[in-house]
């Protein structure tokens, strides 16, 4: 297995909890908890980009 594939499988393991994480926020009634899990969210997806983006052997544009 490559790193590539690696990389592409944890990113899509951190896409898939990210999803699980906006789901959730949803459902929520709670507004700061809606807040919270949207927020989870956004940084589980920024981190699956970053993961990717480093796996298919490109410069990470930070």
């Amino acid at each position: 297995m490559s790193v590539a594939d690696e990389s592409g499988g944890r990113a899509e393991r951190i896409r898939a909890k990210a999803q699980e994480m906006q789901e959730a926020a949803e459902r929520a009634s709670d507004p700061q908890e809606r807040e919270r899990l949207k927020s989870k969210a956004r940084r589980l997806n920024e981190r699956s980009d970053q993961v990717s983006t480093k796996g298919d052997g490109r410069m990470n544009p930070l």
